[in-house]
């Protein structure tokens, strides 16, 4: 029950593995977490501290991570944001080296391109996670938006979503979670997590609150592989990772905090299994 996690790290906020581990941590599983970024702080803020981590660097970590025997005992890689072209491709090169030593490990890709209709990444990232990140990846979980800008389809209506994750299945992942969608026959003050798998779609209907804390994608992504670590059924393990993000995402709401808020105000873990 390992999570191997490439993704950011801030010290002010939750993003990346700053949203994910803890979380991870709390449902039981071990977490080897391997940043792609050091910042201050996500880029909502007026400024932003610290840098892309060098692409030598970040290979040096994943190069560590195989020498201590972790690609053998994990069940799972997952990787969020990656900064920067060069960062995805050693990333890249990573999960095909891994995948080639353990078969039976899952590689979860969340792409982490962009949101709201634009793109926020450097350029190649999206290159790279089309072309090598994608025909790697068991489960990939864009948001609506990635989901459309990945497949090239519409993903306004049920039948969209259908179209567009069985054209993203041909290229690799036979597992897509589509997150915060909202579709033309979305409860009103709703939001969506949909399923697709086997050919077949499950929508998960959530509340949509009126607040939109940074890390909610990466809590959710981190949360999924973790309940998969633990050898949940990807329905269940998507079910319980949902119901703990709109947790959070309640909690945020309630404490009238800023950044989202992963632990109750009395303490003590909030994301047990």
């Amino acid at each position: 029950m390992h999570v191997i996690s490439i993704q950011s790290q801030v010290v002010h906020g939750h993003v990346g593995n700053s949203a994910a581990l803890y979380p991870m941590l709390a449902t039981g599983v071990s977490v080897a977490p391997v940043p792609t970024t050091l910042l201050s702080n996500h880029p909502r803020y007026p400024t932003t501290r610290g840098r892309v981590l060098d692409a030598d660097l970040v290979a040096d970590l994943l190069r560590g991570v195989e020498e201590r025997g972790l690609v053998d005992t994990a069940s799972v890689v997952l990787s969020g944001y990656l900064g920067s072209a060069a960062n995805a491709g050693a990333v890249a090169d990573f999960i095909e080296r891994a995948r080639s030593r353990n078969p039976a490990l899952r590689y979860v890709c969340d792409p982490v391109l962009g949101d709201d209709g634009k793109v926020f990444v450097a350029p190649g990232i999206e290159e790279t996670v089309a072309t090598r990140l994608l025909p790697c990846a068991d489960v990939i979980t864009p948001n609506q938006f990635e989901l459309q800008r990945l497949s090239g389809c519409d993903t306004a209506t049920e039948d969209d979503l259908r179209t567009a994750c069985a054209t993203l299945a041909k290229r690799g992942p036979q597992v897509i979670v589509a997150t915060g969608c909202t579709l033309t026959d979305t409860g009103q003050n709703q939001l969506e997590t949909v399923l697709w798998q086997d050919g077949n779609l499950t929508r998960i209907a959530t509340p949509r609150l009126p607040i939109r804390p940074c890390g909610t994608g990466d809590l959710l992504a981190g949360l999924f592989a973790a309940h998969l670590a633990l050898g949940k059924p990807v329905e269940g393990a998507l079910r319980a990772a949902v119901a703990a993000t709109l947790a959070a995402i309640d909690l945020t709401w309630r404490s009238g905090e800023a950044e989202l808020r992963l632990t109750p105000s009395e303490g003590g873990p909030a994301f047990a299994p």
